[in-house]
C-alpha cells in the first residue's frame, strides 16, 4: 500500500522513526508540501500522513486508493472530516503526545511575565541595577502564583495538565464551561465569571465556529486590568488587534501568545507589530520538545499499525 507524509519538516529535527519505517517500508517523506502539490503526491496512495496540509473533499474526489489519513497532532480542522466520513477514509489523529511540553512552556512564560523577569534583565543590561541606592530594584510589579487565581478554557488532556501544575504551586483554578454551550458543569463556571475572577488565563480549547475570535475587545475589557492571558492552543481563538490594544491601553497586563491566526504570519499581525515588553511570542513551540515530538512519531506509529491490523486507535472517522 502506498504511503506518503506530506509535511515532515514540521516535525523537526532528532527523531527516531525506525519502528515507522519498519512498519511502512515504501513510505515517501515530504519535507513540505504545497497546497497544488497534494492532488499528486496522494494519488494512489492508500494512507496519507501529515501535521497540518489541508486535505478538502475536492481531494478525496481525486485519491479513490486513500483509505487512512494519520495526523500527527490533535486538531484536525484540517482535514474535512464530513468527506472523509462520505469516502469511507479512517482519520485517526494523535492524544497526550506533549501534555508536559505544552503544560512547561505555559508555566514558564506565566513565571516569566508574573515575575517581569525579561523587564528586569533588560534594566540589568542597561545599567539601571549599577545605579541603585539599595541592594535590589523593585521597579516593575512581582506576583506570587499561589497568589493568583487560574482560569483554563478548554478542559481536555492538555487543561487538565495545566491545572495538575497549577494546583502544585498552590493557585486556584477555575474551569470555564464549555464555549458555545449553555449547559454550566457543576464543576466549572460561566465564561464571563472566568473572566472578572481570573488573574491568568490559560487557552486549550480547540478552535471551531463556537470558538473563532472567543477573545475579543469584549473579553478583554471584562478580565482585571493585572491579568495575564496565555494561548498555546489556536490563533484563531484571539482577536490579535483587540489583544494589541488591550496590552497597549492597560485593560490586560500581559500576554504570552505561542500560536497566531495564520502561520507562518507572512501577511504580518497585530503582535508581531506590538513593541511593549509586556507580550511574548514564540513560533508555536510549546509542544516542541523533544520528547513531545517523539512521542508524536510513535503515537502515529501506533495508529497505523492499529488500522493495518483492523483495529481502531484514535479514530475521529
Amino acid at each position: 500500500m502506498k504511503a506518503v507524509l506530506l509535511d515532515w519538516a514540521t516535525m523537526g529535527p532528532g527523531l527516531d522513526v525506525s519502528e515507522l519505517r519498519a512498519l511502512l517500508p515504501d513510505l515517501e517523506f515530504y519535507d513540505d508540501t504545497d497546497d497544488d502539490q497534494v492532488a499528486e503526491r496522494i494519488a494512489g496512495a492508500g494512507i496519507v500522513l501529515g501535521n497540518k496540509i489541508l486535505i478538502s473533499e475536492s481531494l478525496f474526489a481525486g485519491a479513490p486508493d486513500m483509505r487512512f489519513i494519520g495526523l500527527t497532532a490533535t486538531g484536525t480542522d484540517n482535514v474535512d472530516l464530513v468527506a472523509a466520513k462520505k469516502h469511507g477514509v479512517a482519520v485517526a489523529n494523535i492524544r497526550a503526545y506533549c501534555t508536559a511540553s505544552v503544560a512547561e512552556h505555559v508555566f514558564g512564560c506565566l513565571l516569566n511575565l508574573a515575575h517581569n523577569i525579561g523587564p528586569y534583565a533588560t534594566d540589568v543590561r542597561a545599567g539601571e541595577w549599577q545605579k541603585a541606592e539599595n541592594f535590589c530594584m523593585l521597579t516593575h510589579p512581582i506576583s506570587e502564583l499561589s497568589a493568583m487565581t487560574l482560569g483554563i478554557v478548554g478542559y481536555g488532556e492538555l487543561g487538565k495538565g495545566v491545572a495538575r501544575i497549577a494546583e502544585a504551586f498552590g493557585m486556584k483554578v477555575l474551569v470555564a464551561a464549555r464555549p458555545g454551550s449553555d449547559d454550566v458543569p457543576r464543576d466549572r463556571v460561566p465564561m464571563r465569571e472566568l473572566l472578572a475572577r481570573a488573574d491568568a488565563i490559560s487557552l486549550h480549547c480547540p478552535l471551531n465556529e463556537a470558538t473563532r475570535g472567543l477573545f475579543g475587545t469584549a473579553e478583554f475589557k471584562a478580565m482585571k486590568s493585572t491579568s495575564i492571558l496565555i494561548n498555546t492552543a489556536r490563533g484563531g481563538l484571539v482577536d490579535s488587534a483587540a489583544l494589541a490594544r488591550a496590552l497597549r491601553d492597560g485593560e490586560i497586563a500581559a500576554a504570552a501568545v505561542d500560536v497566531l491566526p495564520k502561520e507562518p504570519p507572512v501577511d504580518g499581525d497585530p503582535l508581531l507589530d506590538y513593541r511593549g515588553s509586556n507580550l511574548l511570542v514564540t513560533p508555536h513551540i510549546a509542544w516542541g520538545t523533544l520528547t513531545g515530538r517523539q512521542n508524536a512519531v510513535d503515537e502515529l506509529t501506533a495508529n497505523i499499525a492499529a488500522f493495518l491490523d483492523g483495529r481502531e486507535r484514535c479514530r475521529v472517522v
